[in-house]
């Protein structure tokens, strides 16, 4: 906004020509401190640190969305077709949680940085909407970030890297995903069937567009496949917070009718989230919508 309206449509432009081409792309002077985002990553690996005893009271199996905050170690170890090399929590953050959800050891700093990544994730989406000719609110006004998780992955060094994965390929089942990642390093996107490395840039955040925006743009924008390489050195950390309309929502998502015309008939037919979710987990994860 500081630029005025010209800078706005510059960077509206920017944002837009590069999630059309790439699906991804990386922010700096996005407002957050860099002493909260490098307490956030020294946050996780405290948790990650302690005893598994100190660990235990938030361990799940399998990923339970019904719950503010829990630990978990491969959670698609019994749904997915391939064992990463990682462990996790998981923090729901919308609407936003009490402190008590939280381990105190990285309890001020998960609230303080999940405010922060929702303002700057609501920022996207009035971008987003605005590249695709509509109003600034049309996202926000479809419930794109009624649910927001934030996910904490702790990658341990691994012996045989040739031989396991952090992240097996993927897209991921959102509107809008917000990344940090340590100096560590090992994300990769593919690109006209090539992969490449998304190199750390200090105090950066990467963003990167899900399949349900891709729906919703009728593949104006397309949902990345992305994976993470297992490294020899570590532990890797990153923190990634997802944004995406709730489970629950009866709300039928399918391409914006202001953005259809003879000339961009709908590719997609509608569907509602919990169908969605269903049809990613039953058919893997590395295809896109």
């Amino acid at each position: 906004e500081d630029g005025g309206p010209e800078r706005r449509r510059e960077i509206i432009k920017t944002v837009s020509d590069t999630l059309e081409e790439w699906g991804f792309f990386q922010v700096v002077n996005h407002g957050i401190p860099q002493s909260v985002l490098d307490e956030m990553i020294e946050g996780s690996r405290r948790f990650h640190d302690l005893d598994p005893a100190a660990k235990k009271p938030y361990y799940k199996r399998t990923l339970d969305t019904s719950k503010k905050f829990q630990y978990l170690s491969n959670f698609y170890l019994y749904t997915g077709h391939v064992t990463n090399w990682r462990d996790s929590t998981m923090a729901v953050m919308e609407p936003t949680p009490a402190p008590e959800e939280f381990p105190e050891c990285f309890r001020d700093v998960t609230i303080e940085f999940g405010e922060a990544v929702k303002n700057l994730g609501h920022t996207f989406m009035e971008l987003i909407s605005e590249g695709m000719g509509i109003k600034k609110t049309h996202l926000k006004e479809m419930d794109c970030a009624e649910e927001v998780f934030l996910l904490t992955h702790y990658y341990p060094p691994c012996p045989e890297p040739e031989l396991a994965v952090g992240i097996n390929k993927h897209a991921d089942n959102d509107i809008l995903t917000i990344l940090l990642q340590d100096e560590i390093g090992g994300l990769q996107v593919l690109h006209n069937d090539l992969w490449y490395d998304v190199p750390h840039i200090p105090g950066a955040l990467v963003i990167n567009t899900g399949d349900l925006l891709q729906l919703l743009s009728n593949d104006k924008y397309k949902s990345v496949i992305h994976r993470v390489q297992s490294k020899k050195v570590g532990p890797r950390i990153s923190i990634t917070v997802f944004f995406r309309p709730k489970r629950d929502n009866p709300r039928l998502l399918g391409p914006i009718k202001e953005i259809l015309s003879e000339e961009n008939p709908p590719i997609y037919r509608s569907t509602t989230t919990a169908q969605y979710l269903a049809h990613y987990m039953s058919i893997g994860q590395d295809h896109g919508v």
